[in-house]
C-alpha cells in the first residue's frame, strides 16, 4: 500500500529532578549538600532513509516518545540522560508543524535529519543552591518538560523523469521495458494506482530515475480521478514525458496533450514550465492520421518529439538518449549558475 501522507504526535522526554542530599561521612558531621543534577530528556529527530519508500508505518503507530532523564542522586551524581529517538522516513518527506503549518524540513537526501522536539533540561541538585547564609538548602529544581507537537508528514517522490498520460497510454509498459520495475500492466484503465519508480541504466554507466505517475484525466487538478492525489509527486521531477496513444481507438491526440498541459498549468507550482518531451506511443498499431496530427503539432510548437513502441522496442533507445542528454544539459546549466561570480 502506498501511503504518502501521515500525521503523528511526538513528545520529547522530561528532564530528571535534581536531588536533595547531604554528604554523610564518618568524622565529617557537616559535610554539606551533595545532591546531583537530573538527566536531560531525550530529543526526537526525523531522519530520511532510502530503506523506506512510503509512510505506511505511521498508519499503525502515531505516537512517539523519547526517553526521560533520570533523577539526580546523592554524591553529586548526575542522572542518566534520556535516550534520543530517531524516526526514519523515506527520502523526499516534507515535515510540517500541524498546528502552525510551518515547514520544519524538506528531507530530500539520504541522512537528512531535523530536530522536531527537544528534551527537557534536568533540574539542578541542592548542591547548586548552597550559600554562606543558607549552607544546607533542602530544595532542588524539578526537571523541565520535554517539547511536544503534532507533525504532518508528506512524501513527494524524488525522480528525474515523470511519465504522464491518460490511462492506458503505455506508461507502465514503457517503465517495465527500460528498468527493472514491475508495475501492474493490464488492458483496462487505472491499473496503476500508485507511483512506481524505476532506475534506468545507460551503456556509459550513468543512471536516472523514472516515475510512473497514475493516469491523469481531465479535471485532475480539481481532484477528478487520481490526479490530485499524485500530481504533487511531479513537483520534484526535472523532465516530463507526455505519453500520447496514437493507436486507432483513442481520439484527438493533440487534444489529449492539451488537456494534460492544462491540468499541469492549473495545478501550478511550476509544473507547466518544466522541460517536456512529447512521445507518441503504440507505434506498432499507429493510426496514420493521429500520428501525423501529433507530428505537426509538435513541429509547430517546437516540442521534442519521439515515436515509440514498447511492444517492438521501436524508438526506445533514441528516447533514452534524448532523456539522458536533456538531463545532462540541465545539470550543466545548474552547475554553471551555482559557480557564476557574484556581481559587485
Amino acid at each position: 500500500m502506498f501511503i504518502d501522507k501521515a500525521r503523528i504526535e511526538v513528545l520529547a522526554g522530561d528532564g530528571g529532578r535534581g536531588c536533595v542530599s547531604f554528604r554523610r561521612e564518618k568524622f565529617v558531621p557537616l559535610g554539606g549538600p551533595d545532591g546531583g543534577d537530573g538527566g536531560i530528556g531525550g530529543d526526537i529527530y526525523v531522519k530520511a532513509t532510502t530503506s523506506k519508500n512510503t509512510l505506511l508505518d505511521f498508519q499503525y503507530r502515531r505516537h512517539f516518545r523519547s526517553g526521560k532523564g533520570m533523577h539526580g542522586q546523592g554524591g553529586n551524581r548526575t542522572g542518566k540522560s534520556g535516550k534520543d529517538l530517531i524516526i526514519p522516513v523515506p527520502v523526499g518527506t516534507i515535515v510540517r508543524n500541524a498546528q502552525t503549518a510551518d515547514l520544519l524540513a524538506d528531507l530530500d537526501r539520504e541522512g537528512a535529519t531535523v530536530l522536531v522536539a527537544r528534551g527537557g533540561r534536568g533540574g539542578k541538585g541542592n548542591s547548586h543552591f548552597a550559600t554562606p547564609i543558607a549552607q544546607a538548602p533542602e530544595f532542588a529544581q524539578a526537571g523541565e518538560e520535554g517539547e511536544g507537537c503534532t507533525l504532518d508528514l508528506e512524501l513527494k517522490l524524488i525522480a528525474d523523469v515523470g511519465l504522464l498520460g491518460f490511462p492506458n497510454a503505455g506508461k507502465s509498459t514503457l517503465l517495465s521495458k527500460i528498468s527493472a520495475a514491475k508495475p501492474k500492466i493490464a488492458s483496462y484503465p487505472f491499473t496503476t494506482l500508485q507511483p512506481v519508480l524505476g532506475t534506468v541504466a545507460m551503456s556509459d554507466h550513468t543512471t536516472f530515475i523514472v516515475a510512473d505517475i497514475p493516469g491523469l484525466i481531465e479535471g485532475a487538478s480539481q481532484g477528478h480521478g487520481l490526479g490530485l492525489q499524485f500530481l504533487r509527486h511531479i513537483e520534484r521531477n526535472r523532465l516530463l514525458l507526455h505519453l500520447i496513444d496514437v493507436s486507432p481507438n483513442p481520439e484527438a491526440p493533440v487534444q489529449r496533450f492539451q488537456i494534460l498541459r492544462k491540468e499541469l498549468s492549473e495545478y501550478g507550482k511550476g509544473l507547466a514550465e518544466m522541460p517536456q518531451i512529447l512521445v507518441a506511443t503504440k507505434m506498432d498499431e499507429a493510426d496514420p492520421k493521429s500520428l501525423q496530427e501529433l507530428r505537426r503539432y509538435a513541429s509547430r510548437r517546437g516540442l521534442p518529439f519521439h515515436e515509440i513502441s514498447s511492444l517492438t522496442g521501436q524508438g526506445i533507445p533514441e528516447l533514452l538518449i534524448a532523456i539522458q542528454t536533456a538531463l545532462a544539459e540541465m545539470q550543466q546549466r545548474t552547475q554553471s549558475i551555482s559557480v557564476a561570480p557574484k556581481k559587485k
